[in-house]
């Protein structure tokens, strides 16, 4: 008798660099803990970054940056996100990299304002008038095509709506039918319809189901109170890009051959400063009348130093703006050339009048026992089982290399285990891999011993 085991339908997440990272593991009084919420050590930086969140949710942070200044692998880009996960889910992070800027299809200065605009959300309230329910039926009404023809065309759909109060069924226009398929509805999920447009929106799978073997939902939502048919208050989540987006028109003609090349030739086209100041217009009028409420995200720009100086110019003049997010910079270089100047040399490769505007948080290189338990944490979020001997091996490894490097090498020492037959990696593993691999200090030493074996 052949037995397998059935595979889970739940969705498998990518183990990201930073995928451990959930906050910056501060106590009631804004003292660091050793180890909480995925960050280890660093405790000065994280602390100050305490002070800046809280400097954010009191708004008394316009105008000004923050700036990441440390070597390589000190956590730089996990005390970003940490910052962005304080401040809750709703808040948008944009992250991006100071290279991104130079692109052969659009002005650096438009993809900053671009990605300042992705980094600030709008959560608009509306009052509706919307069903809303538990969904007990759904039974599209079929009919003879008026167009003749073999098939059969849906005229329209019933509805059944179940809430803690009673329930009502609804006879709907078929185009809600395919909002409902786009929706993805079926019989036990909790939606809402509104009256006027017709929109629908799933909010979940009811929880009196939550005992079957529903594999696919993402949540249980209880089931709605008060009567089907109400008065509702409907909060949108968008960001000011989402909006630019939507109400910039495309460019070509309506011919077929101008259709065809749109589809054939992908590019991005520009979004006018003057659309931008209309839509500015508009959601200051929306923020006056209380309906709207602007939410500054944060923007995170790593290796800052890849920027000249009519990007760093430009963004001087942007974080003056009185629609502006939380910018956070992040670089490892030391004193250096601006670039985009021949022998402007400035800490950081940062003009000064920028400086002047930042507050710099400096982190420093992780101690032996430090990047034991930042090993040990990265080992633990991607399921990986190792000997005491081992960790203390690649934090050996990695104060004589890089943090970067002896985290890597816990996939292929995996992978060497595998391969012998066993489960739990040993320190025996590890020397395998390290001396199949070279970190970058081994390879520059190999590369300058044997430098007339290497082309020019």
């Amino acid at each position: 008798m052949k037995i397998e085991e059935v595979k889970s339908t739940v969705r498998t997440q990518r183990i990201a660099a930073h995928s451990h990272v959930k906050g910056l593991g501060l106590d009631e009084a804004g003292s660091a803990l050793q180890s909480a919420a995925g960050l280890v050590g660093q405790k000065a930086a994280r602390e100050a970054a305490g002070i800046v969140v809280d400097l954010i949710k009191s708004k008394k942070m316009a105008g000004r940056a923050l700036l990441l200044a440390g070597p390589p692998g000190t956590g730089k880009t996990a005390i970003a996100l940490a910052i962005a996960q304080e401040l809750g889910n709703k808040v948008p992070f944009c992250p991006m990299v100071g290279s991104e800027v130079f692109s052969n299809e659009i002005k650096k200065t438009e993809v900053l304002m671009e990605n300042f605009r992705r980094s600030i959300g709008l959560r608009i309230r509306e009052t509706k008038e919307v069903y809303e329910g538990e969904v007990t039926e759904l039974t599209p009404v079929e009919t003879e095509n008026p167009m003749g023809g073999y098939g059969k065309t849906i005229s329209n759909v019933v509805i059944g709506l179940k809430t803690a109060k009673g329930t009502k069924q609804l006879k709907l226009d078929p185009s809600i039918f395919d909002a409902l398929q786009k929706e993805k509805v079926e019989v036990g999920d909790v939606i809402y319809i509104e009256a006027n447009s017709g929109a629908v929106k799933r909010q979940g799978r009811s929880d009196t189901f939550a005992t079957e073997f529903d594999l696919e939902t993402e949540e249980y939502v209880p089931l709605p109170k008060g009567d089907v048919h109400k008065k509702k208050e409907v909060i949108q989540d968008v960001t000011l890009h989402d909006l630019d987006v939507a109400n910039a028109r495309p460019q070509g003609g309506q011919d077929v051959l101008s259709m065809v090349g749109q589809l054939m030739k992908p590019k991005k086209t520009e979004i006018t400063d003057k659309l931008r100041m209309e839509i500015n217009k508009v959601v200051n009028k929306y923020i006056d009348q209380g309906i709207a409420e602007l939410v500054p995200g944060v923007l995170f720009i790593d290796e800052i130093h890849m920027l000249d100086l009519e990007t760093f110019t430009y963004l001087h003049k942007s974080l003056e703006s009185p629609i502006a997010p939380i910018v956070i910079f992040a670089t490892n270089r030391g004193r250096c050339v601006i670039r985009g100047t021949t022998d402007i040399v400035s800490p950081h490769g940062i003009p000064l009048d920028l400086l002047d505007r930042l507050l710099i948080i400096r982190t420093l290189l992780y101690s032996t026992s430090d990047m034991e338990q930042i090993i040990k944490l990265r080992a633990q979020t991607e399921g990986l089982q190792l000997e005491d001997p081992a960790f203390a091996r690649l934090s050996e490894i990695g104060t004589s290399s890089t943090l970067r490097y002896a985290v890597q090498l816990l996939t292929p020492a995996h992978q060497m285990c595998k391969v012998n037959g066993r489960t739990l990696i040993t320190k025996d593993d590890i020397e395998d891999v390290h001396s199949l691999f070279l970190d970058a200090q081994r390879s520059s030493k190999h590369l300058s011993e044997k430098n007339n074996k290497f082309m020019l």
